[in-house]
């Protein structure tokens, strides 16, 4: 239910007429919502630019506004890393001995065939065993290469640099090789064999390493003859090949990854990227414009990103006002310029406590934006406005918050903060929608701060537990925004109650109280005036709501509409109960000017007691501009018994209005003269009582009461039929139905 708001003329801070439902005005208050959002979130989603020039000195600090990514620098550091990295040798399990195997076995078929000369044989190993070493060698790299043991840039560097330390067998080693006898190539096999084994048994790069060892073993063999000893030397130089080669493949491997392992050089926010005094370098220049630091850099597309979120955030705002004005049915608005002037209002000061706590809150303590009072806007619009408002705009405000809140670079949400909030509010809502007193504000600040804590354990669960402190911290900053709201809450209520003239459920229901000076003074001084008003504030609560008026308006309403009568309280009927009518003494003019006046006095008494306007309006406004009748036709017909002419018309006899400018009022209007109609009634029957009201609502439709209040046919038809079956419940005892009328009869 939308609050009760003063007229614009009665409210002083918005004193010209109409402007409550000016399109332009509407349009303004929009354009001043997308405006709020845009530059509260502004500082948090745009980079901050900056005027500089090349060669000039720097008039101020330039801090890294998020945590920024130095790519000039991040790029220099990787490539320093990979260049430390070492080239990395790779052992191929190449065996030279076997190449041994194969020359001697092919010594020891060659030296025994007597069929080719002393001359063919030296041919023959001069060309054959240079043949095999290369054999050897494109042999292993074809038996190797893709079946993953070694990558093919190895395999290609190993056949390339052993080829290249290929041994070069003296020429007079090949004439020595066919005078071996097979005992002596026997003896010479296992020896060299032997050596060239031992020798590849370490990791060389360098064969000439190995080779150098090799005259040492043999003279340590077995062997004796001094020929088969040089000969040994020379084929064990031979078969030892290196076994340890450069691999490029693992080498660029490492690099890449030292590369990618390689931290990227960043500017923590906060971080002083040029100082005070410094002279721009092209360096810093470059660097500055790389950051998207420079004013003449920068881009646009992140301010129309925000200005795209601000109406969207404008659109949901926007969208709820519309339908519930659809909803109402009325041809109004339901929320005036003023209410939404209010709630502008509210949403900014909202954010004003989510950035003054923001002020505070640092990286290493992020846990203070806990403490910002999320659910206050919520509480407020719930309070001064409606729940389902309350409700969207909740939405809005965990969005905001997590934008607000967010201290990690890279990202624009902390969800953190925004589900928090969105539970805490909605926490508060529901605790408050029903508030009857402002203890409730207090109580539904505790439930926030109860569901805020356990939000926030939630998430401190379920993500990286932090250190005890710290955990206590947060929890107790989330507990603490609850009462901090509450406190908020109570000490703004009374400022919008004031100045937009809100009259909210809790300021009606303080006026209810019975201890009110006012309704003391109606009970003590005119009690049957006192029961009337609450009969009226009975029939009338139960009408408007019937048709979605504000019900405890009309109750509270009902209970001073007659207060003017404690003026003079002999004069009213409901109070006369122990003496005469003093109307039967006096001129029906006279008469006429007392009951009238009891408005006015009750509106003057009203203001005097400061209450709200919408209450003095159903003082004032509850009567309209109906005729006294009954002294109307007194004096009629005293005119006619002395023979004279009237000398007063029908107006002289109706009061001076305003006929009812709120729906409310005319409630309270038919509802007062329903109850006085009834209580008029010895035995009313249901049907006495049904005809009687819908006959007091056709007189004052005809009599145009209802001209400038909105009420409906349909309307009036739904207060017809509540009023009945009210009326029915209050005067049960009282009220005959038709089978009690015919057994009476039948008695008779």
């Amino acid at each position: 239910m939308v609050n009760q708001q003063a007229d614009p003329e009665d409210t002083k801070p918005f004193g010209w007429s109409g402007w409550k439902q000016s399109a332009a005005v509407r349009w303004v208050l929009l354009l001043l919502f997308v405006l709020l959002f845009y530059f509260s979130l502004a500082p948090h989603v745009l980079p901050k630019t900056y005027n500089i020039e090349l060669d000039k000195v720097s008039d101020r600090n330039i801090e890294a506004p998020t945590q920024i990514k130095d790519e000039k620098a991040t790029l220099q550091a990787q490539e320093l890393a990979a260049e430390r990295v070492e080239p990395i040798y790779s052992i191929v399990a190449l065996r030279g001995e076997l190449l041994l195997e194969q020359i001697f076995t092919r010594m020891e078929q060659l030296n025994q065939d007597d069929q080719v000369t002393l001359e063919n044989k030296v041919s023959i190993y001069r060309t054959e065993i240079p043949q095999m070493y290369t054999d050897y060698v494109d042999q292993f790299v074809r038996m190797n290469k893709g079946n993953g043991t070694y990558n093919d840039a190895l395999l290609d560097e190993m056949a390339s640099v052993v080829k290249a330390q290929t041994y070069r067998i003296p020429e007079e080693t090949y004439y020595k090789l066919p005078q071996l006898t097979p005992v002596q190539l026997s003896d010479m096999h296992g020896v060299a064999v032997s050596i060239v084994h031992k020798l590849m048994g370490d990791s060389l790069r360098e064969a000439e390493t190995a080779r150098t060892k090799v005259a040492e073993l043999v003279n340590a063999s077995s062997l004796s003859e001094r020929k088969s000893r040089e000969i040994v030397q020379e084929l064990a130089r031979y078969a030892i090949m290196p076994n340890k080669f450069l691999d490029k493949q693992a080498t660029n491997d490492a690099r890449v990854a030292a590369k990618e392992n390689t931290p990227p050089v960043v500017f923590n926010q906060g971080d002083v990227i040029v100082h005070k005094g410094e002279v721009i370098s092209k360096e810093m220049y470059d660097r500055l414009s790389g950051f998207g630091l420079l004013q003449n850099k920068k881009s646009y597309w992140p301010q129309l990103g925000l200005f795209l979120l601000s109406i969207l955030f404008l659109i949901v705002i926007y969208g709820y006002l519309e339908k519930a004005s659809n909803l109402s049915g009325g041809t109004r608005s339901k929320y005036s310029n003023s209410q939404v002037c209010m709630l502008l209002l509210i949403y900014l000061l909202n954010i004003l406590a989510m950035h003054i706590v923001e002020l505070t809150q640092t990286q290493s303590m992020s846990y203070v934006g806990y403490l910002a009072p999320a659910a206050m806007g919520a509480m407020l619009i719930v309070l001064l406005l409606d729940v389902q408002l309350a409700v969207v705009s909740s939405f809005l405000f965990a969005i905001m918050e997590s934008v607000i809140f967010n201290t990690e670079s890279g990202r624009i949400f902390d969800f953190n903060y925004g589900f928090t909030t969105a539970v805490v509010s909605f926490a508060a809502i529901f605790a408050i929608h029903r508030a009857s007193q402002r203890s409730t504000i207090l109580k539904a600040g505790i439930m926030a701060s109860l569901f805020g804590s356990a939000s926030v354990l939630a998430i401190l669960l379920l993500g990286e537990m932090p250190g005890k402190s710290e955990l206590i911290m947060t929890i107790t900053f989330a507990f603490a925004s609850g009462l901090l709201t509450a406190i908020l809450v109570v000490g703004l209520m009374p400022f919008f109650e004031v100045t937009f003239g809100i009259l909210s459920a809790l300021k009606l229901v303080e006026l209810s109280s019975p201890n009110h000076p006012l309704l003391r003074k109606l009970l003590t001084e005119t009690p049957g005036t006192y029961h009337h008003s609450v009969m009226v504030g009975n029939l009338s609560e139960a009408a408007a709501e019937a048709i979605g008026a504000n019900g405890l308006l009309c109750r509270v309403g009902s209970f001073y509409h007659d207060i003017g009568k404690t003026k003079r309280p002999s004069y009213f009927i409901e109070n006369q109960t122990n003496y005469e009518n003093p109307h039967d003494s006096i001129e029906p003019k006279l008469s006429k000017s007392i009951i009238i006046a009891h408005a006015r006095d009750g509106v003057e008494m009203l203001k005097n007691h400061k209450l709200p306007k919408q209450i003095r309006d159903i003082a004032e406004q509850h009567h309209g501009t109906t005729c006294l009748k009954y002294f109307y036709h007194k004096a009629n017909k005293l005119a006619e018994e002395a023979g004279t002419l009237p000398d007063f018309t029908e107006d002289d006899f109706r009061y001076p209005g305003p006929r009812p400018q709120s729906k409310e009022a005319a409630i309270v209007g038919i509802a007062d003269s329903v109850e006085a109609a009834v209580r008029s009634l010895r035995s009313p029957t249901a049907e006495q009582v049904e005809s009687m009201i819908h006959k007091i609502i056709k007189a004052r439709l005809d009599d145009d009461q209802f001209g400038e209040c909105d009420l409906t046919l349909k309307e009036l038809e739904k207060i017809a039929q509540t009023l009945k079956e009210t009326v029915i419940g209050v005067f049960h005892s009282r009220i005959e139905y038709p089978e009690d009328v015919k057994s009476k009869e039948r008695l008779a």
